[in-house]
């Protein structure tokens, strides 16, 4: 393999790719909002020559090249979350910027771009006579991950039947290898009370002062859970409270909170449930503990509900993915990084529910994702196509 060849095939389509990322973010595309993201999609697959293209019932692409019967997949999310504050972004999010080096705008690091580099790094491995009878590639851009992580591959395993040998997921890493990351739950608490006139609040039973005691213990547990040697610690944060009363002279009879819980190697979704139901104030007002269900339709109109806990992975550093996706990477710049997400991706479905092995190497950086003024790097989108392009046949051959 010609690894000077491969990088100079990615550099010379730093131009396509810039105009693709930049098309991308012009068009909104929020979790059940993805449409214009997928036919825009669709249309680059088409010009970059990819041999079968499909639209599944839940709005994700897929996008074929090559005929052998070991499937190796890429997998990007195209949408994207909201804008947040408008005045904290020194610039319009869907117009966006480019300078030399960099791509601003929604959607750049987290995840367009990693789509972009997949379809080209697909596009590359044509070009250069990479494909062979012995694996197909299939570049997916996925529907709703920022909403349900995973939803989506859950559908394309257990109602497309489609199984890879293994998937890169193409968030960004910070240009290093990325081989796990801690799994999460959605958790909702909620308290009842009794309502009465709030000028004699000694006759009802309120709510949200439970739920304050409940609060104190919450936040009193994050400090008491499970640390791993490599994915790091378990937490949970309150991330929304919610009341019921009457009116605002009244006393307050439901409140309920929401948790995101992150499950460290070792925790189950079991045990976190059960710490929160152990709590004294949980126990002493027989607070309600239960898993949020999704159940939004996609920009399809499809519904596939699922529970909202998402699994712990992690893939051996010395597994035959890891090493070749190393080896892909050492040949062209250097010794890498391999390390682990923050936050959660789609492997939470992949490899988590289904045992598929995922590894994670993808244009941008962690730190870019949900925040103003998001940006993304040409030199990344470039170095992600040229590694893309040569793993699958140095994982063949190994």
């Amino acid at each position: 393999m010609n690894f000077d060849v491969i990088k100079a095939a990615a550099a010379a389509y730093e131009p396509q790719m810039t105009r693709f990322l930049r098309d991308l973010v012009a068009i909104p595309g929020e979790s059940t909002g993805e449409e214009g993201h997928i036919r825009r999609i669709e249309a680059e697959m088409k010009t970059a020559g990819f041999d079968r293209i499909e639209i599944d019932g839940m709005g994700n692409i897929l996008g074929y090249m090559g005929s052998g019967p070991t499937l190796i997949a890429f997998d990007g999310h195209v949408d994207t979350v909201g804008l947040g504050e408008l005045s904290n972004w020194t610039f319009d999010p869907y117009t966006g910027y480019e300078t030399a080096e960099e791509i601003g705008g929604r959607g750049t690091s987290d995840q367009l771009g990693g789509i972009v580099s997949a379809v080209y790094g697909a596009r590359i491995m044509k070009d250069l006579g990479l494909l062979n009878d012995r694996f197909t590639v299939l570049v997916t851009g996925t529907v709703q991950e920022e909403d349900c992580d995973g939803l989506c591959w859950q559908y394309i395993i257990n109602e497309g039947q489609i199984r890879p040998e293994f998937v890169v997921i193409t968030e960004p890493t910070n240009g290093n290898i990325y081989r796990g990351q801690r799994g999460r739950m959605e958790i909702r608490v909620e308290v009842k009370g009794i309502s009465c006139h709030g000028s004699a609040p000694e006759r009802g039973d309120n709510a949200i002062y439970k739920m304050a005691d409940i609060l104190q213990e919450v936040k009193g547990l994050n400090d008491r859970l499970h640390t791993d040697p490599f994915l790091g610690k378990g937490t949970l944060a309150v991330s929304e409270i919610f009341y019921n009363s009457p009116s605002r002279c009244a006393v307050a009879d439901m409140s309920a909170i929401s948790i995101d819980r992150r499950l460290t190697a070792g925790e189950t979704w079991e045990m976190a449930l059960e710490e929160i139901k152990a709590l004294p104030s949980v126990r002493q007002y027989g607070a309600a503990v239960t898993l949020y269900t999704y159940e939004r339709p996609s920009w399809t109109g499809r519904v596939y509900p699922t529970e909202c806990f998402f699994p712990t992975w992690v893939i051996p550093e010395d597994h035959p993915v890891t090493q070749a996706m190393v080896t892909a990477y050492s040949g062209m710049f250097g010794t890498p990084k391999v390390d682990k997400w923050t936050f959660s991706t789609n492997g939470v479905a992949i490899m988590g529910r289904f045992g598929i092995p995922c590894i994670g190497f993808g244009p941008g950086k962690e730190e870019q994702a949900h925040a103003p003024n998001e940006k993304t790097w040409k030199e990344d989108l470039v170095r992600c196509a040229a590694v893309y392009a040569a793993l699958p046949s140095i994982y063949i051959q190994s």
